[in-house]
């Protein structure tokens, strides 16, 4: 792939002479100032390589840097102007963390070198990133895959709570939306210190006796601290360790932490769980929800105004019951699926995909699937295929 490289002059001229020299070695875009550049960073990156003259009108060199570094933080910027000043240069490297500082007139070649250089840099920066984003992926589907051996109920309520929260956070527009996905789906991960009768019991609504209680009560931390050891994992441990604590700052842990101080992704799971246990106890939704509301001090409103109107849009559902061969993607399990062996395949509100219709069709004769399946469809019923 060609590397693509954006170059920023108020100097339309000057603008005119990069494209002339450097058409047929990169992939270039042009903007007459920051403002502008702005826009076709936003529009047309990523870049590898950010270009930029020192003194534009409106916005300079440092600042469209600085701004540009937020957009795009992987991108390579170099800053480039007829005033070779230490001040300058200082300020270009602490805001924009500028990696070359060039002066005009820059030869072609000199300005070509940099730019290499800078794309290099992007490039090992980028390789990084994947290697690491594939080695936490993995990490997480393998994580994923032994709770579902150990411990197929914590398995179950991690579907059924993802799919909430991470519905709920779309709805509230959150950022770095991956980092609740992931906390929701390991948030029981911590679960296989209790037996799994006392998990069903949870699941089905019943109480626990003491030591199912101080049990259940450290299983954040036992996430918590497990995660903690894996590369970029700190925020998503930080979620889960969270997740029992209460908005008005009671419950755990016990940390001076109330409010929007508790991280948005464990205000979620703290409502998305309790949601989930009245759900088990046979609460249909809107009640709920509405039971929810009760509880003084325990929940972020905002959270709990969201998942309202997730369940509202959920209401355009309408439920039936299927064979397994019947299935298409879009729909979303009403009930936990099981084997005829009495094996958890599949927990209630986990959506259709091509995964789960191959694991249905491969159980289908042996040990059998228990049908009909009650789903959730859509009113603009997805096509199977």
């Amino acid at each position: 792939m060609v590397a693509k490289v954006l170059f920023v002059d108020d100097d339309i001229n000057i603008l005119e002479g990069f494209r002339r020299q450097l058409r047929n070695t990169l992939a270039m875009e042009t903007a007459p100032g920051g403002k502008e550049g702005l826009e076709v960073l936003t529009r047309e990156g990523p870049f590898s390589v950010i270009v930029s003259d020192l003194r534009m009108p409106g916005m300079d060199g440092v600042q469209f840097l600085s701004r540009a570094r937020e957009i795009a933080p992987e991108s390579v910027r170099i800053l480039l102007t007829g005033y070779a000043e230490l001040e300058t240069a200082i300020d270009a490297i602490n805001q924009g963390n500028v990696f070359r500082f060039l002066t005009k007139p820059c030869k072609a070649q000199d300005l070509l070198k940099a730019i290499f250089d800078g794309v290099r840099q992007y490039d090992l920066v980028t390789a990084e990133r994947e290697l690491l984003e594939n080695t936490l992926r993995g990490s997480v589907k393998v994580l994923s895959e032994i709770l579902q051996l150990i411990n197929p109920e914590a398995f179950g309520r991690a579907s059924r709570i993802r799919h909430y929260a991470r519905a709920v956070a779309k709805r509230m527009r959150a950022d770095n939306l991956w980092q609740l996905d992931t906390a929701a789906s390991l948030s029981q991960i911590g679960c296989v210190i209790l037996p799994q009768d006392a998990l069903r019991k949870l699941y089905i609504g019943e109480e626990l006796n003491s030591e199912e209680s101080q049990l259940f009560s450290m299983h954040p931390f036992v996430a918590s601290d497990l995660l903690a050891n894996i590369p970029r994992m700190e925020a998503i441990s930080e979620i889960i360790a969270f997740q029992q604590k209460n908005f008005d700052g009671s419950g755990v842990p016990a940390q001076d932490c109330k409010g929007e101080n508790i991280p948005l992704g464990a205000r979620i799971l703290r409502v998305i769980l309790d949601f989930d246990t009245l759900l088990a106890k046979d609460h249909d939704r809107f009640a709920a929800v509405e039971q929810l509301k009760t509880r003084q001090g325990l929940y972020d409103p905002r959270v709990l105004s969201a998942l309202a109107e997730v369940i509202k849009t959920e209401a355009s559902f309408t439920k039936e019951s299927l064979g397994a061969c019947q299935l298409c993607d879009g729909m979303v399990l009403a009930k936990d699926v099981f084997l005829q062996n009495g094996r958890l395949l599949a927990p209630r509100g986990y959506k259709v995909n091509l995964t789960l219709r191959e694991r249905l069709k491969s159980f289908s004769e042996n040990p059998g699937i228990k049908e009909p399946i009650a789903v959730l469809v859509p009113r603009e019923r997805p096509e199977c295929r």
